[in-house]
């Protein structure tokens, strides 16, 4: 019990000081979301004053003259009330409805992409380690080396040969645009041909790194005393392989996957470019374009949030699947 309770204290601290952070790394860089709606006003012949300028300050969540203590009670509020703000770049619209429209796509798309890649590279990583020195793992370099490839440069090959030369999936988009969004089997199903190909991106781009971290686990559990106690004692060797090779083995992996999952929702900026799609990512990049400080706070709370929901999830899973961690605590 001390060890959950611990657990929880850490990340109640690790969260007030995430959210610390997110209100004052913006007010630290140079530029201001007011002056930049004020520029716009100004070029369309609009006359800025006083009132103007406050009454900006105001509609985006925010109030200079007040002091900097007062501003930051007032950013907690909100955000227990979900009031993220307005966003500049798609102005009028509150930066709540902004992220909601766009967390979806993101989560189906990285999130999906992201546990496939994790399941298959650490199953093959299991069955490369049990037996190394095989024709399987001489394919190892071939994984590794396509985790060092770039994104956008295998995002465009597989763009050129599947999308451009055999035309079997779209090179662009998240779905048919003649479609109205919804949850109909049409829509989802246009959504999911749409999808394949920056979630093929992704799935091979990472599963190199999965399965050689997996396998070579797997070589440095199988010289440990209770696998050979367990083969000494006769047991298959499904068995010893599922019960106590892989099982002590994923240990590392489930760690980095809590990681990996807690940052699906930043989406992959460079991937969602390359494809156009309608994801978190393609936001940040616009938020980061347009100075839009509002927007680049909420994502950035968004994604430190899931951090944090991801790794605090898992680290009450891993006291469960390993008691040394409860009695090391």
């Amino acid at each position: 019990m001390n060890y959950y309770l611990r657990k929880v204290g850490f990340y109640i601290v690790a969260l007030w000081a995430a959210l610390t952070l997110n209100f004052l790394i913006p007010r630290l860089l140079p530029g201001n979301p007011v002056d930049i709606l004020l520029a716009k006003l100004q070029q369309r012949g609009g006359q800025v004053s006083a009132e103007t300028r406050q009454a900006y300050e105001l509609l985006l969540g925010g109030d200079s003259s007040q002091p900097l203590i007062a501003q930051y009670w007032n950013y907690l509020v909100n955000v227990f009330k979900g009031d993220l703000g307005v966003s500049v770049t798609y102005f009028p619209a509150p930066v709540s409805e902004v992220i909601a429209t766009s967390l979806p796509w993101t989560i189906m798309l990285i999130g999906v992409a992201t546990v496939l890649s994790f399941i298959i590279g650490i199953t093959l990583g299991a069955l490369v380690g049990w037996k190394p020195g095989t024709w399987l793992d001489s394919l190892v370099p071939a994984t590794t080396l396509l985790a060092a490839v770039p994104y956008f440069w295998l995002a465009l090959i597989l763009v050129y040969f599947l999308s451009t030369q055999l035309g079997w999936f779209p090179s662009q988009g998240g779905y048919d645009v003649i479609l109205d969004p919804g949850w109909n089997w049409e829509f989802i199903q246009s959504a999911l041909y749409y999808g394949f190909l920056p979630a093929l991106t992704i799935v091979i781009a990472s599963l190199g790194g999965w399965l050689l971290g997996m396998r070579n686990m797997m070589v440095s559990t199988l010289s440990e005393d209770y696998v050979l106690t367990a083969h000494a004692k006769g047991l298959a060797n499904g068995t010893i392989l599922r019960g106590y090779a892989a099982r002590n083995a994923v240990l590392p992996s489930i760690a980095g996957f809590a990681i990996s999952l807690g940052f699906v929702v930043s989406g992959s900026v460079v991937t969602e470019q390359v494809f156009s799609y309608p994801g978190i990512g393609s936001k940040l990049l616009s938020a980061v374009t347009n100075n839009d400080y509002a927007l680049m706070q909420g994502l950035f709370l968004f994604i430190t949030l899931a951090v944090l929901g991801a790794n605090f999830i898992v680290d009450l899973f891993y006291g469960l699947i390993d008691p040394r961690t409860r009695a090391r605590s």
